[in-house]
């Protein structure tokens, strides 16, 4: 079977762009233009928590792409579920919108067993391999002898489907007779289908400058990439370089000596040892880009990296929301605007659609692409660790005494301040990032609607033909300029729920949903078989797009896991003992409704606010008479 990735395009993404032609790319210039990233699996699941957020500020630095190592033990494992690094690869692409390439090893490794595993990648969305022999032992057995047996092995069953990259070693491999047949084994693979090469760790820059003109001197044409390890500390510098049976400069050695027992001395010599060195090789011209091996940490490559000003700039948003680098969803540019603040869960909740919507949303019962299906709440996504249990604690109350706690962590959140606790809210259940730049434009009427009983979880300012390319508002390509209607979505109280139904008949151009927990009753003026387009965008020369959407049947789905937040995630915070707390949150959950309003009278000033604000003062007056 042979199957290859399509290289598309589609109306405001810009298409599926596999690895080994982005190399090939920025290997015409002459100019370092990229780094990339190997990061190991934890030992433990618990320990996920502190990588998702690593991959995500590698993300956010630049980083073209990141590789996960594998090891030999993985593949006696029968259960690809138990494949750690199958796990972590997962998360880098679909939930950290990192492209991935994984590490595989083929010793002890059947045909069979190796089919298996690059159908599992081609099921996860994996298209990037470093094809690897791995490290022998005496029982060694199995139908691989040698990385090019796999590399061959993939290419004959899968074509160009999966971009693959091969191993180098700027010395030689410790197990060569000499230089030249190691050169002469490392043309074999790339003979055998090898897209690029990524080298061993080395010190020195004349090291790899000599292997890269060796290379080139025996046909090796493809990309190169040097493999870079930051010095973190002296016990893991002697450890890996004993590992990889590879000698340390004297130099180094020297220099590190009388500082080896202070780990802040030997990382601060470590990174201006590599920044001298990848300038080298920066100016040797040898190079489209740096590997470098994290040790699964970021201060030492983070410091490289801004010293060197490489990587990508993240200005633009082709989307207003994070495109995926998942080579089967890179044609999706429509989605709910529900899930704007927790995309990770629309991700999980669509991952088995066979086809994404692209284009328009078309009917929202449309087979095409499928239903939105269950999403577990209690994924590693939504944990609740004893570390992260005291920071969501500190943001979100210690203990909540009664609603009106609630309402100010929801004030702090939208207007930026702490709490009463002192300590700033970052996020909310509904909202695992800080706000968008153009939350901006309304946050004072935000921190007003939340002072007062009305939680925002979602919103956006009506645009009416701003440029594609403004620093706020602005996506999709140059030249173009996109529209939003005003939208706004929240829990409000019972009491609050009654003043706006009388209020609605008289706001005809607002479109509504309302319900509870138990989505009965349920409220609304929708045509459940039309979708709202409430973002759209006009470019030169392309259709119309519109990459968010209000529909009936996806909210219905979205409001179970709205309201589930409250005591799955939330909740969850506060021990057992601390009933106060789960009963504030609990009635919240159990009596308050979810809202969202859409306000279609785009070009002019949006009347949410004026409309919510009627609310508030009649559900003031309505409080006073009951008092009275």
């Amino acid at each position: 079977m042979q199957e290859k990735v399509k290289k598309h395009s589609t109306n405001g993404s810009s298409g599926f762009v596999p690895l080994s032609s982005k190399l090939t790319e920025r290997s015409q210039s002459r100019e370092v233009s990229f780094f990339s990233i190997e990061l190991f699996p934890p030992k433990t699941w618990k320990a996920l928590d502190n990588l998702v957020p690593l991959l995500n500020n590698f993300r956010q630095l630049g980083s073209l792409f990141s590789t996960v190592t594998w090891h030999s033990t993985m593949n006696q494992l029968d259960n690809m579920d138990d494949i750690l690094s199958m796990q972590v690869a997962e998360i880098a692409l679909n939930y950290c919108w990192l492209d991935t390439m994984i590490h595989l090893t083929c010793v002890d490794m059947t045909t069979d067993k190796m089919l298996a595993i690059l159908e599992r990648l081609k099921q996860i969305g994996i298209t990037n391999i470093l094809a690897l022999r791995g490290d022998l032992n005496e029982n060694t057995v199995g139908d691989f002898h040698y990385a090019s047996d796999l590399v061959g092995f993939i290419r004959h069953h899968y074509g160009d489907y999966f971009t693959i990259a091969v191993a180098g070693y700027p010395i030689e491999h410790p197990e060569s007779m000499n230089k030249q047949q190691d050169r002469e084994n490392l043309k074999k693979k790339v003979d055998a289908g090898a897209d690029f090469i990524i080298t061993q760790l080395f010190f020195e820059a004349d090291v790899y400058i000599d292997f890269v003109d060796e290379c080139r001197a025996i046909g090796i044409e493809v990309p190169i990439l040097p493999g870079i390890m930051p010095i973190q500390s002296y016990d893991s510098l002697t450890k890996i370089t004993r590992l990889s049976q590879l000698d340390i400069p004297n130099r180094i050695i020297q220099d590190l000596e009388p500082i080896r027992n202070n780990d802040e001395a030997v990382r601060n010599y470590g990174i201006e040892w590599t920044i001298h060195l990848c300038r080298q090789l920066m100016q040797s011209g040898r190079t489209p880009g740096l590997h470098f091996f994290t040790l699964n940490r970021q201060h030492a490559t983070a410091t490289i990296v801004k010293a060197l000003e490489i990587g990508y700039s993240f200005c633009h948003k082709p989307l207003p929301w994070k495109q995926p680098v998942n080579h089967r969803r890179c044609s999706e540019n429509v989605r709910p605007i529900f899930w704007s603040g927790r995309p990770e869960s629309y991700v999980q909740r669509t991952n088995t659609w066979d086809e994404f919507p692209n284009g328009r949303w078309g009917r929202v019962h449309s087979p095409s692409f499928g239903s939105l299906n269950d999403y577990h709440l209690f994924a590693a996504l939504d944990s609740i660790t004893p570390k992260n249990r005291k920071r969501y604690a500190a943001m979100w109350g210690k203990q909540l005494l009664d609603e009106q706690d609630v309402w100010h962590i929801f004030e702090a959140y939208v207007a930026g301040t702490n709490n009463r606790f002192g300590h700033k809210v970052e996020s909310l259940p509904w909202n695992d990032e800080g706000l968008a730049p153009e939350t901006n434009v309304i946050r004072h009427r935000l921190s007003h609607l939340n002072r007062h009983g009305i939680l925002t979880i979602n919103s956006q300012p009506n645009v009416n033909g701003i440029s594609s390319s403004d620093s706020i508002h602005g996506w999709g390509s140059p030249n173009g300029y996109v529209y939003q209607k005003a939208y706004v979505e929240f829990f409000i109280s019972q009491h609050k729920i009654d003043c706006l139904l009388k209020i609605l008949p008289h706001y005809p151009l607002v479109n509504y949903q309302i319900t509870n927990s138990k989505g009965d009753p349920f409220y609304t003026n929708c045509d459940e078989d039309e979708p709202i387009a409430v973002t759209w965008g006009v470019f030169p020369g392309k259709e119309i797009i519109q990459p968010t959407i209000v529909d009936v049947v996806s909210f219905k789905v979205w409001k179970d896991e709205a309201f589930s937040l409250w005591m799955n995630k939330w909740a969850r915070v506060y021990p057992d003992e601390d009933v106060e707390s789960h009963s504030v949150l609990g009635s919240i959950c159990n009596t308050y409704y979810l809202v969202n309003l859409v306000d279609n009278d785009y070009p002019n000033e949006t009347c949410l606010w004026s409309m919510l604000e009627q609310v508030i003062v009649s559900n003031h007056c309505t409080s006073s008479s009951h008092e009275v």
